[in-house]
C-alpha cells in the first residue's frame, strides 16, 4: 500500500477521526486507525467500539492495500509537518513510513483483520436534514445532557422524528432543552432514539454549516450520518426518554419580556455572590423590572435590577443561576420570553419571536 497527499488535505480527516480513538482502551488495535486505499481513495477509520468515524479523501500515486496505523502519532506527525508539504505513506511488511521533504518516520502496524468493524445496521428509518439545521439542533441542547447519572437514558440527546420535524431534548432532570426543524422530506413515522454523550459530542465536532444535506440512517441499535466526506456510526442508549412534553409549564400565564444580553450579564454579575454550592439566585418579579439577589453563607449579598416589560406583580422564584445562564446562551434572539406561574413552578424560557426552541428551569428552594 502507498499513497501521497498535501499535508493539509490529510489532516482535516485525520482530525475528524482522532477523537473517537481514546487514550485508554482495552485492545492494542483501538489504539490504531484503519488505512484502506481502493481506486485512488483514501478512508481512515477510528472507532471505540460505541462510535466510528470514517472519513474519506482522494489520493496521488495511490497503490491499493489497507493497514493499521497508531491514531495519534500519525496525527501528531502530520500536525507538525510545514505547511504546503507532500506527504507521501508507504507500508512494507509490519512497518510504515511517512515521508515529506529531509523528514522521515517509521511507525509500527499492526493487522487490518484484527480491526473491529460495528456491523451492518438493521435499518428502521431513512432521512435526510439540512446539516446547519442539525448542528444548530445539537448546540442549543446539549449542554442540558445528564453526566454520569444513574438514570442512563439521562446521559444522551434524545432525537425524535415526527412526521414532518426533527426534535432534539436534553434533560438532566433539573432542566430541559428543546429545539425543532422541519423536515421538507418527512418521517416515514415516528421513532424516538437517544445518542449517547460521546456520540452527540463527535457529531458536534463533525457538523459544518452550509447548504448541504446529510443523510440520518436510524438502526435498531445504531444511528448513523453519512456525507459525502465521512460516514459517522453511534450506538444507541437503549432505554426510554421521559415524556418530556408533560415537563413544558401547562398555564404559565406570567409574561416577562427582557432583553436577552443585558439580563445576562446582571444575572452573571449576581452569580459572583451566589451560594458555590447551589448557585441560587432570586428573581422578583413586578411591573417593568426584575430584581435578580443573591447570597452566600459570608452573609454577603448581590442585587441587580434589570428593565422587563411585564405587568406581573409580587412573584418571587428560586433559581439555579448556572441553569438559566445556559438557557439564555442557547437563545438567539434579543428579546426573550420567561413565562411563570408561580413560586414552586418551573420557568418557561424562549425567543420572544417563535417557540422553536424551549427551555425549562427548574425553581430552587432558597
Amino acid at each position: 500500500m502507498r499513497f501521497s497527499l498535501q499535508r493539509e488535505v490529510l489532516l482535516k480527516p485525520l482530525q475528524q477521526v482522532v477523537n473517537v480513538v481514546e487514550r485508554r482502551h482495552t485492545l492494542p488495535v483501538l489504539a490504531n486507525l484503519l488505512v484502506v486505499v481502493k481506486s485512488g481513495q483514501l478512508s481512515l477509520t477510528g472507532t471505540d467500539l460505541e462510535v466510528e468515524m470514517v472519513a474519506r479523501t482522494a489520493v496521488d500515486d495511490a497503490k491499493d492495500g489497507e493497514t493499521t496505523i497508531p491514531a495519534r502519532k500519525l496525527f501528531e506527525i502530520v500536525r507538525a509537518l510545514p505547511d504546503g508539504s507532500k506527504i507521501s505513506l508507504s507500508q512494507n511488511d509490519d512497518k510504515v513510513t511517512v515521508q515529506a521533504g529531509r523528514s522521515r518516520f517509521t511507525l509500527a502496524a499492526l493487522s487490518p483483520t484484527e480491526f473491529p468493524a460495528i456491523e451492518d445496521i438493521e435499518l428502521v428509518e431513512r432521512v435526510r436534514v439540512p446539516e446547519a439545521a442539525l448542528k444548530e439542533l445539537i448546540e442549543r441542547t446539549s449542554f442540558a445532557m445528564a453526566q454520569q447519572d444513574v438514570r442512563y437514558y439521562l446521559n444522551g440527546l434524545l432525537l425524535d422524528l415526527r412526521e414532518n420535524s426533527l426534535r432534539c431534548v436534553a434533560t438532566d432532570g433539573h432542566r430541559l432543552a428543546m429545539c425543532e426543524t422541519p423536515l421538507p422530506a418527512g418521517s416515514q413515522s415516528r421513532k424516538q432514539i437517544i445518542v449517547p454523550r460521546k456520540g452527540v459530542l463527535e457529531l458536534q465536532r463533525l457538523l459544518e454549516g452550509g447548504d448541504r444535506e446529510v443523510e440520518l440512517e436510524v438502526g435498531r441499535n445504531h444511528l448513523r450520518l453519512r456525507r459525502e466526506d465521512v460516514t459517522f456510526t453511534s450506538k444507541l442508549i437503549d432505554g426510554r426518554f421521559p415524556d418530556y412534553d408533560a415537563v413544558i409549564p401547562i398555564g404559565a400565564d406570567k409574561e416577562v419580556r427582557v432583553d436577552r444580553e443585558v439580563l445576562r450579564a446582571a444575572l452573571q454579575r449576581a452569580a459572583i455572590l451566589s451560594n458555590e454550592k447551589y448557585r441560587g439566585v432570586k428573581v422578583e418579579v413586578s411591573p417593568g423590572q426584575l430584581l435578580l439577589v443573591a447570597h452566600n453563607p459570608e452573609q454577603e449579598e448581590a442585587q441587580e435590577e434589570v428593565e422587563a416589560d411585564t405587568k406581573v406583580d409580587g412573584l418571587a422564584v428560586g433559581f439555579n443561576v448556572t441553569y438559566l445562564l445556559d438557557a439564555l446562551g442557547a437563545l438567539r434572539e434579543d428579546t426573550v420570553l420567561i413565562a411563570l406561574r408561580d413560586a414552586n413552578s418551573s420557568a418557561l424560557l424562549r425567543e420572544a419571536g417563535n417557540d422553536r426552541c424551549r427551555h425549562v428551569v427548574m425553581p430552587l428552594r432558597l
